[in-house]
């Protein structure tokens, strides 16, 4: 059975971590089927945005730490192997990729897990979803990203809370604290996902990668190199056909027809 299930329909790629009986907990094989995908998608033109979620109870509990069991006596493993192999190329992937990604978070996400969800650029989470920053109760550094995102997205306090302790947040809390987009009902949570995923791949495509990069670079500028950033990224969007028919639909009152070009 394939640790990720692929499918594309209507513009949008779906992607499913397949290990229900493990909570998703990640292997070297899901995370290189997942940046694979991820790297065919860059220049599929069928493929406008992605859909992340899991298959089962959890969205993803991280590391599968059965990989990991250690004898007694046995040399320690050196984990920057699998951060700089498995771990970090997927994140860049996931945030460099010129489309959209919607991430539907089903359940649990741990750890690692956790940080894959907050790599994505919209994150919706069932209610009864909930996020862990697992990494201290085995004395490890949050990674995948997570001392990147959670000072940005919540704050330094929260941030440290949220490493320190490793407690659990609620979806609807992950809203509050703005470090998600949406908490939404359970049953909801797919179709609402798939209706968003499906929107943003009938939109400006091009114009949407470069935003991500606009949004992106923005907390490591200061405003003279943002500014310049913009000026330049605005060049390049205003040669696309898509902000053609932008302005053509605007000005004859019409609903634009994008082509992702």
């Amino acid at each position: 059975m394939s640790a990720v299930l692929i499918s594309s329909d209507g513009g949008v790629l779906s992607l499913t971590l397949n290990r229900p009986d493990r909570l998703n907990a990640c292997t070297p094989e899901m995370l290189a089927a997942l940046r694979e995908a991820l790297d065919r998608a860059i220049d599929d033109g069928r493929v406008r945005a992605v859909l992340l979620t899991g298959a089962g109870k959890a969205f993803c509990a991280g590391q599968d730490l059965s990989l990991r069991r250690q004898d007694p006596g046995a040399a320690p493993l050196d984990l920057s192997v699998s951060l700089g192999s498995n771990y970090n190329p997927l994140i860049r992937r996931m945030r460099e990729l010129p489309k959209p990604i919607v991430c539907a978070v089903n359940g649990v996400a741990a750890g690692a897990g956790a940080n894959i969800a907050l790599a994505c650029d919209l994150v919706l989470a069932a209610r009864s979803a909930s996020f862990v920053q697992a990494f201290s109760k085995i004395g490890l550094v949050p990674d995948s990203g997570g001392t990147y995102f959670l000072p940005r997205l919540v704050g330094m306090a929260r941030a440290m809370g949220l490493a320190l302790l490793g407690e659990r947040l609620s979806a609807e809390d992950a809203e509050h604290w703005g470090l998600i987009w949406k908490a939404v009902d359970d049953d909801a949570l797919l179709i609402e996902a798939a209706e968003l995923a499906r929107a943003l791949a009938s939109g400006p495509t091009r114009g949407y990668g470069l935003l991500k990069k606009a949004l992106y670079a923005s907390p490591g500028n200061l405003l003279d190199a943002q500014l310049d950033l913009e000026r330049d990224l605005q060049r390049q969007a205003g040669f696309t056909e898509d902000y053609r028919e932008g302005v053509a639909a605007f000005l004859e009152k019409r609903a634009p027809q994008f082509k992702g070009k």
